[in-house]
């Protein structure tokens, strides 16, 4: 950590550093939601949902096929084509297509056809159209899932606000979408997130893969959980398989009081002013939508108290939302002492006579930041580690933050040995082509565990 006065870490760190103590208590808070989240006469009250996905089987590394992977999540979406070759080898072609403002708003059917006719568009393209290939559907909205084909949207976000689709099966819509074409031959096989196919494309290559975690604009984790915890968890096949993959949606952790002990001034301020004030609290101090305004907030009250830039503010400065989160980590990847970039970020504030010691605090703010964001993710991860019980395991990771932070890895990895048993190795992957991938590999095992049961 850079060095900074006493009156500075005195005013910092009593609010935002966290001790091991701390953040086991973090860790016994979630593990108790998590319970509750997996209970039927619990769920209700619990901060943690724990929706099961109904994916029960990771890939094994030798699926072979073609198979679509429809990865719909903001105002684009991707469309992929991936050739499994066994051994994980394979092969994928892709591309992304927007969707109108006037779509996003219109009806459910606006919407669901116009993703129709551009997969059919990308199907021709590929020349694939004739055959009839499995898809898995990452929908990354609020969804309660009934079935590995059910998904029922909670509500929208991202800017959405189609009619007719808020308690509505988004495959059915997809596929009736797909039907009133009648020119293409797609089998909706699953519907997932985004975390569950982190896990599944990560899982592809490490069979020891059990956690899935997207740390980026927002955060979410999900895990393999033993079936007989998760109650909702319910199935016709006479044989029920042993485990089961359970969405938390971790974001909404503390959303009833459960993390109050640590909430400060700053995260009380970002969720005040949010626009859905009082929810996702636990995403609110870690993910990149708000680390960057954390920091911001902590940097004015220092101005404030004459401890930064002798006391001045800029207007700019003061603006919400105005200290991105890629500056946190453009600042701490310089070298110690070299204020080159914390320089030029300040000048775009409109502070232009910062002097080293400014660019230190401004640093150090930063970095205290962003060090709690990745002990609190790490928190939860543990708590799903301890959770598993499997000594050996790797986590599947995903997101911006994670991906271009310089120190956000070490800080998680250092954090995860703090406060689990010595006996416990894990490692984090990163996710090549996200949950596009594990879409794909969702359909695969899906489409697989569909023959196997005719056969």
């Amino acid at each position: 950590m850079t060095k900074v006065s006493q009156q500075i870490h005195d005013l910092i760190d009593c609010d935002l550093v966290l001790d091991t103590k701390k953040l086991q208590n973090v860790m016994i808070n979630f593990e108790h939601e998590i319970k509750k989240g997996l209970k039927k006469a619990t769920h209700d009250e619990s901060e943690v949902k724990c929706f099961v996905t109904y994916v029960t089987k990771l890939p094994e590394g030798s699926e072979i096929g073609k198979f679509l992977a429809l990865d719909l999540g903001g105002t684009n979406f991707r469309v992929l084509l991936i050739n499994l070759k066994g051994e994980e080898d394979y092969e994928f072609k892709s591309k992304i297509y927007a969707i109108p403002q006037g779509v996003m708003l219109g009806s459910g059917t606006e919407l669901f056809d116009h993703i129709a006719y551009c997969l059919a568009e990308f199907v021709k393209e590929q020349k694939v159209n004739d055959e009839v290939l499995p898809l898995g559907f990452t929908f990354s909205f609020p969804c309660q899932q009934n079935g590995l084909t059910t998904g029922l949207l909670i509500k929208w976000t991202k800017g959405f606000n189609c009619s007719d689709v808020v308690n509505k099966n988004v495959v059915e819509l997809l596929e009736d979408a797909i039907s009133r074409r009648n020119d293409i031959k797609i089998l909706v096989c699953a519907i997932l997130n985004d975390t569950t196919g982190t896990l599944m494309s990560c899982a592809w290559k490490y069979n020891n893969c059990k956690i899935g975690v997207i740390i980026g604009t927002g955060t979410n984790a999900c895990y393999m959980e033993k079936s007989c915890k998760a109650e909702f968890f319910e199935t016709d096949d006479k044989v029920r398989d042993e485990n089961v993959i359970i969405n938390t949606e971790f974001g909404a952790f503390g959303e009833k009081g459960s993390l109050n002990e640590i909430r400060t001034i700053y995260d009380k301020d970002v969720d005040e002013n949010s626009i859905n004030a009082g929810n996702q609290l636990f995403e609110k101090m870690i993910s990149g939508m708000y680390m960057g305004e954390l920091v911001r907030l902590v940097i004015v009250r220092l101005a404030e108290k004459n401890l930064l830039f002798n006391g001045n503010v800029s207007k700019k400065l003061t603006t919400r939302y105005q200290f991105y989160t890629k500056y946190v980590s453009e600042i701490e990847a310089e070298d110690e002492d070299v204020f080159t970039v914390a320089r030029e970020i300040l000048s775009e504030l409109d502070i232009h006579d910062a002097t080293d010691e400014d660019c230190r605090i401004v640093r150090y703010c930063c970095e205290v930041i962003s060090r709690r964001a990745a002990q609190l993710v790490s928190s939860a991860l543990a708590t799903l580690m301890l959770r598993i019980g499997d000594p050996d395991i790797t986590i599947g990771v995903d997101g911006s933050v994670y991906r271009f932070h310089p120190k956000f890895h070490d800080l998680m990895t250092e954090t995860i040995k703090e406060i689990v048993p010595s006996n416990y190795n894990f490692k984090f992957v990163l996710s090549e082509d996200g949950s596009g991938r594990g879409a794909a590999l969702v359909a695969a095992v899906a489409s697989k565990d569909i023959k196997d049961k005719k056969n």
